[in-house]
């Protein structure tokens, strides 16, 4: 199981931070795949770009946990964090976005999120 545990966290983390990289570097469709397409006009360049900083950063500080603190301090950065899927699952849903992509998505991603802080805290 520790394995599994440490495999899901580092996919986890890693996957964040290509998020991260995307919205930083390819706004648009990174908006778009995350399911509240951006305008081109206006704040949205800046907002993106807070976004795409803020998932990297936690896609960091995760990787960071795990290696230099253990499972334990990653099952809690894990259990908090997954309040941002959750979150972006009302912004979809406020936002004009599919249900598809909020639960499919963003949702399933707060489950497994949890699933893996469940998983470290067994480890």
């Amino acid at each position: 199981m520790t394995a599994t545990a440490y495999t899901l966290a580092v996919v986890l983390d890693l996957l964040v931070l290509f998020i991260g990289a995307r919205f930083l570097l390819q706004p648009g469709p990174a908006a778009t795949g995350y399911g509240v397409p951006a305008e081109a006009d206006g704040d949205a360049a800046a907002y993106l770009t807070i976004k795409g900083l803020r998932d990297g950063t936690l896609g960091l500080l995760g990787l960071a946990l795990l290696a230099f603190a253990g499972a334990t301090a990653e099952a809690w950065f894990m259990l908090a964090v997954a309040i941002v899927p959750l979150g972006d699952t009302l912004i979809v849903l406020r936002h004009g976005g599919t249900k598809a992509v909020a639960f499919g998505i963003h949702f399933a991603t707060a489950v497994v999120v949890l699933i893996s802080a469940g998983l470290l805290f067994a480890a």
